[in-house]
């Protein structure tokens, strides 16, 4: 007696993932819409809100108004700056963690931040220096020289290795805290203008700040960009990397001096802003995986958006006044933080 067999049950197939190409095509696009949208928001949004529609109007046709003096005058080189230093800081974020392959760390780990301070203490304490574009300067030329000496130190007769450079920069920058809270507490008088820089802040920065930092961003963008494979050969090891053609060392310099052209310009123009260079590359990451091509491509677009909003939420949360940019990125980048960091665990890069 013949009796009916019942097919065999089939697998269903997992869903499948988009293709790596696809994933980062479609988080680009989708970060610079953000973008896009976070630019209007900036022009928009302050103590006076200004309709988008005016505000493109008056972008090609300034008429002497009181709104276009504030779009032209106030919002639009504050929006540009932010861009550039968003991008900037992103960038050597992404930059410093793959050159460190540890997702955790950040360009104050190579004493870029601390240099910057020292050559605006100095600025302030010896040389005299009041304006915004005089402290540029002296933040730039101590974020190299910083840079250069942890670099020589986390040689020091070797090839740089990332353990090497990490110690290097934590040991520089302690020692640089302490000269400069040694050199303001001494000049009382320094502090109050050193506070205003220190607090990392967009307010009062017009279009002469933003040219005088603007080609050291434009050639730190295209350095960190241009070095999207070489990172791709360093993740892989030394050894590894030289098998393919690569230069560790080289590439290790040419991120030092990426890293110092776009946090060093950055935080000469703004001050120190926390959380941007940390978060925003990891963030990169979870959204278009672990090719450094891709995600310095997103974290040149994230840094921007994530800039601009913490902009635009220190001008309305306590308005009519005003917070600085760096207090709102430290206030909301801890927990951000907190919440990537559970959601996958940490490792190597």
């Amino acid at each position: 007696m013949l009796t009916a067999v019942s097919p065999a049950p089939t697998e269903t197939a997992p869903p499948r993932r988009p293709a790596p190409r696809r994933r980062s095509t479609i988080g680009v696009a989708s970060a610079l819409a953000l973008l896009c949208v976070a630019v209007v928001l900036s022009v928009a949004i302050g103590t006076r809100w200004i309709e988008p529609g005016t505000v493109w109007h008056l972008l090609w046709h300034p008429d002497g108004s009181a709104e276009s003096a504030i779009v032209h005058d106030v919002r639009l080189p504050r929006t540009l700056l932010a861009i550039g230093v968003g991008a900037a800081l992103g960038l050597a974020g992404a930059v410093m963690q793959a050159l460190t392959r540890n997702p955790l760390a950040e360009p104050g780990l190579l004493g870029v931040n601390t240099g910057a301070a020292t050559g605006v203490v100095i600025a302030i304490a010896f040389v005299g220096t009041n304006s915004l574009g005089g402290y540029v300067w002296f933040a730039f030329a101590g974020a190299g020289l910083l840079s250069v000496a942890v670099f020589l130190l986390g040689g020091a007769g070797r090839v740089p290795t990332p353990d090497r450079l990490v110690l290097a920069g934590v040991a520089v920058d302690a020692v640089l805290t302490m000269l400069i809270w040694t050199v303001l507490a001494t000049r009382p008088d320094s502090f109050l203008r050193y506070r205003h820089w220190d607090v990392g802040s967009l307010t009062d920065r017009g279009y002469d700040v933003l040219l005088q930092v603007l080609p050291f961003l434009a050639l730190g963008v295209a350095g960190a960009l241009a070095l999207g494979r070489g990172l791709n050969a360093l993740a892989l090891g030394d050894e590894a990397a030289k098998a393919v053609g690569a230069r560790p060392g080289v590439i290790r310099f040419a991120g030092m001096v990426v890293v110092t052209l776009l946090c060093g310009a950055g935080t000469a123009a703004v001050g120190p802003i926390a959380f941007l260079g940390l978060a925003v590359p990891f963030a990169a990451r979870l959204l278009v995986g672990t090719d450094n091509r891709a995600v310095l491509a997103m974290s040149a677009l994230l840094g921007p958006v994530v800039f601009l909003v913490a902009d635009v939420l220190g001008r309305v949360v306590v308005a009519p006044s005003e917070l600085p940019v760096g207090i709102i990125t430290a206030l909301i980048g801890g927990p951000v933080f907190i919440a990537l960091c559970r959601r996958r665990r940490v490792g190597v890069l």
